[in-house]
């Protein structure tokens, strides 16, 4: 059994990336899969799901990455408040789209640029009242979501797979634009 076949353990069903798998077995025998077992499943989970957070979001007069903006800026507590380079930082954003982002977010009243107390010619960007409200009822929203959809799992299940996922991400090289052939992450 190649690398990317399902375990012995597996559910009985499988799913599109088996047959995808079995296809490539036949094309391209003695090729290990199993990178396409693990990417191929998490690129089809996350393109299957996007639709339904991003209606989520919606609701809430977001795109899912004014949502960033606004959760980033929310989960280092009161009050709100971090630098337009430490958003950047965080966000894995370029700094154009952190821009964009921030003055449709201040435009809709759930950030303010305020001058920073340690230097006058920068600005910090904060959350407002509303925006604490926004962004508290999206994510909460969100958490539900996302807890339903893992449902068929058991929470060892669930346990494993953070986990395993977390190890996988932290393992991973941080992109390096000037490198050739750098990951694209």
């Amino acid at each position: 059994m190649a690398a990317g076949r399902r375990s012995k353990g597996s559910l009985d069903r499988g799913d599109d990336i088996d047959v995808f798998i079995a296809q490539r077995e036949v094309e391209s025998p003695g090729v290990d899969t199993v990178g396409m077992a693990i990417f191929g499943r998490i690129y089809r989970i996350a393109t299957r799901l996007a639709p339904h957070m991003e209606a989520l979001f919606a609701r809430y007069g977001l795109e899912r990455g004014e949502f960033d903006v606004l959760a980033t800026l929310q989960r280092g507590g009161p009050p709100y408040r971090l630098s337009p380079t430490e958003l950047y930082r965080s966000l894995m954003v370029s700094s154009g789209g952190l821009t964009y982002r921030l003055k449709k977010l201040e435009g809709a009243g759930l950030i303010r640029r305020i001058p920073s107390s340690d230097d006058g010619r920068s600005l910090i960007v904060e959350l407002t009242e509303e925006g604490v409200n926004r962004v508290n009822a999206a994510f909460t929203e969100d958490m539900r979501l996302e807890a339903g959809w893992l449902e068929s799992l058991t929470a060892a299940q669930r346990a494993t797979l953070a986990d395993l996922l977390r190890e996988l991400n932290v393992s991973l090289p941080e992109h390096k634009k000037e490198e050739p052939g750098g990951y694209d992450l």
